[in-house]
């Protein structure tokens, strides 16, 4: 009990300490905050007259420091503000990427801002402390001077200093653009004085054939081909007038009183070096990638191409072996390999890493050439890093283009093949050309350099075209070619017209070929005359699709009868399209187009429209081209030619410098004798109609529209009419009205 006793004690004596403990600072805070209000209370109108005093300098330092920054700055304030707020807010938020990966845009908005800020000084306030200065401010003033001019020339340079920063490739091709326009409205110009200043003189009639040395175009002297060298990259060199304008060269004059042009009105090509040691190197890299994958083969050859490289690679061989265990002499195992067999590589494990390939090499794509025609090797092609364009008068002046011209005077330059070689061919084999490409792949130019090519080498009587462009932009530079049957047909429905008078001039050549007992054309000039000879034509159409939209079952039946029947005639067709889909390349014109060229297309689906295999699809455009002629199984992959804008011009200028032979060209709708029913003429199918009906007892729209290959609306106003002469529809056929 006593023990229980003390320990209650000592616990309230504990608890009392605390309390005592707990209550001091409460009254020691206490009295200190009623000290501090009395301290106040006594001082307040002193601590009052102190704060008006202090807050009155404070206020005149800041609106002094503010009138001294608005003078000077101005609204560059403003700017400065914004930017130091889009600073820290890019710090604060970590966003430190946006100034390096937007350095430009930061660089050349100094410059931008700083004439901005110039601009600003042009203008002044009405009222407010800057009114005795400007709106940007002293700095802006002396940004732009008191001087206009200088003001203006500051200006305009900081405003293309920091476009120039912030898109420099732009504003890099703007200037070359301009300045290449400038250059041209001077070559222009210098060329127009010229012409004025030396009056040519006037086209006279040739001299008479005995007195005039005649030699073909074969007879030129040609360059013999060589392997494929590349020299530094340099312009092309253009030629003087003097070497081609008619009158200042030495012409060479055809029976008929013409002057072929020379090869000199051609620019003089221009190669592409290509790195040796780049090139040995891919072709390690070709059998490094592939013993990789367990294929071994070896890089026999190396055909270097304007646009592509070929490797020739040689399959190795794939062994089998065995393992043969030995003893030695002092009884250990050993083991030792030994070669059971050994198999030719199949092409087809080359062939399937076409992909794995293009990527060791870094290129966008290759193609596999497997096996190459004529050679035990793959053709592995490889694009090159530098692009060389082919000029047509290095495809002229070889010797594979010689060769063809000697044969036939309407030999084709297409181009050159991966490996370098010269492709040349001849039209009055093919005997019809199709070609399909996607848009800027290279379809025009090719057709270009064909057009260009035949009137090189040949004569309005040799030679005659009719050009159908539905474009409107593309053929019309020929217009003013003596070869010109028609000037170019720019009219869907005029293009129509132009099929059936040239499928009535085939029908017409047939005729005359019987009267003198002729199998083709060749056999009715043998033995005639310059002026007596049949000329070939050939026809041109740049876009298909076109016509075909207007009318398909017309135009696809002329063209599948002038290419079965118009070639002994001389009649070849060149026909173009980019869009090589079903409906367009039927299976009718593709069985007699045989020979077809593609560029690059959008898909393999158009790739197996037009070449009946893939492949176009790869194709890196720019004149890259798959070439298929009639006496090939697989298309040959080409670099066409190319013809530039001024030789075009050249050329043209130099047929149409000539005399002219007085014959008008011809009239389409005439020839055709088709009257528009909607114009209160007779159908010209009207007769045909009527005899059908006497023939059957009923007929009908359909009917008409099978027997006279006609349209749905055409045949029905035929229907029409013939119902108002008295015949009978057939029974539930609908009308238009119906």
């Amino acid at each position: 009990m006593p023990r229980k006793r003390k320990a209650s004690r000592t616990a309230d004596s504990g608890k009392s300490k605390r309390r005592k403990s707990s209550i001091a600072p409460v009254v020691l805070r206490l009295l200190l905050l009623v000290a501090i209000a009395a301290v106040v209370f006594w001082s307040w109108p002193y601590v009052t007259d102190w704060a008006a005093t202090t807050w009155g300098l404070v206020a005149c330092w800041i609106t002094s420091v503010w009138e001294s920054l608005l003078e000077l700055l101005g609204i560059g304030l403003a700017l400065i503000a914004m930017v130091l707020g889009i600073v820290i807010y890019m710090f604060a938020g970590g966003h430190f990427s946006l100034f390096t990966r937007y350095w430009r845009w930061w660089l050349g908005g100094i410059p931008l801002v700083l004439a901005g800020w110039g601009v600003a000084a042009f203008f002044t306030p009405g009222d407010g402390i800057i009114r005795e200065v400007t709106l940007g401010g002293r700095f802006g003033k002396n940004i732009i001077t008191d001087s206009y001019p200088v003001a203006a020339m500051r200006l305009t340079g900081l405003v293309f200093l920091g476009v120039l920063i912030i898109m420099p490739r732009q504003v890099a091709h703007l200037i070359a653009g301009i300045f290449r326009v400038i250059g041209r409205f001077f070559t222009l110009f210098w060329r127009g004085l010229r012409r004025t200043s030396q009056a040519r003189p006037k086209a006279v009639p040739g001299p008479p054939i005995t007195e005039v040395e005649f030699r073909r175009v074969e007879e030129r002297e040609a360059v013999p081909e060589s392997p494929p060298t590349f020299t530094p990259t340099k312009a092309a060199e253009v030629p003087a007038p003097e070497t081609w304008e008619p009158g200042r060269y030495q012409p060479v004059l055809t029976a008929g009183g013409w002057q072929l042009p020379p090869i000199g009105i051609l620019d003089k090509p221009a190669e592409v070096e290509l790195s040796q040691s780049e090139i040995e190197k891919r072709g390690q890299l070709i059998e490094e990638a592939l013993a990789s994958y367990g294929v071994e083969a070896k890089v026999v050859q190396i055909n270097v191409g304007p646009t592509v490289t070929q490797f020739g690679v040689e399959p190795g061989w794939d062994r089998k072996y065995k393992e043969i265990r030995e003893r030695d002499k002092e009884g250990n195992v050993k083991v030792r390999l030994q070669e059971v067999s050994k198999t030719r590589v199949k092409v087809d494990r080359i062939s399937a890493l076409a992909s794995d390939l293009a990527l060791a090499l870094a290129a966008p794509s290759i193609r596999i050439e497997a096996p190459v025609p004529g050679k035990s090797m793959v053709g592995i092609e490889v694009p090159n890093t530098t692009f060389g364009l082919v000029n047509l008068r290095s495809v002229i002046e070889s010797t594979p283009f010689q060769k063809v011209y000697a044969k036939s005077k309407l030999a084709l330059a297409l181009g050159k093949g991966a490996g370098g070689e010269t492709i040349a061919a001849d039209l009055s084999k093919m005997p019809h050309l199709l070609i399909a490409g996607a848009t800027g792949s290279g379809k025009t130019a090719c057709l270009n350099s064909i057009i260009c090519c035949l009137l090189i080498h040949n004569t309005p009587d040799d030679v005659q075209f009719i050009m159908i462009d539905p474009k409107r932009v593309e053929l019309v530079n020929f217009n003013s070619l003596p070869h010109l049957i028609a000037p170019v047909v720019v009219d869907t429905d005029k293009a129509i017209l132009a099929l059936r008078w040239l499928n009535q001039e085939m029908d017409s050549r047939y005729r005359k070929f019987a009267q003198v007992g002729a199998r083709n054309i060749e056999g009715y000039n043998k033995d005639r005359h310059s002026g007596e000879a049949m000329p070939y034509l050939v026809l041109v159409v740049d876009e298909l699709a076109d016509l075909m939209m207007t009318a398909f079952d017309e135009v696809e039946h002329t063209l599948c009868r002038l290419a079965q029947l118009a070639r002994a005639t001389g009649i070849h067709l060149i026909v173009a399209t980019q869009r090589p889909s079903v409906d367009v390349v039927t299976g009718l014109i593709k069985a007699n187009f045989p020979t077809r060229i593609s560029f690059a297309l959008t898909s393999q689906v158009d790739s197996r429209t037009i070449l009946d295999s893939a492949g176009a699809e790869k194709l890196l455009g720019r004149g890259d081209m798959l070439y298929m002629p009639t006496d090939a199984a697989k298309p040959k992959r080409l670099q066409g030619t190319f013809v530039s804008e001024a030789e075009m011009e050249r050329i043209v200028h130099f047929w149409g410098s000539q005399r002219r032979l007085e014959v008008e060209p011809v009239k389409f709708e005439e020839m055709a004798q088709v009257v528009s029913p909607d114009k209160g003429g007779e159908d010209a199918l009207l007769d045909a109609a009527r005899q059908l009906a006497q023939e059957h007892k009923y007929i009908s729209t359909s009917f008409l529209q099978r027997r006279l290959r006609i349209g749905y609306p055409r045949a029905a106003r035929l229907m029409e009419r013939l119902e108002e002469e008295g015949y009978r529809r057939e029974p539930g056929e609908r009308t238009l009205e119906s």
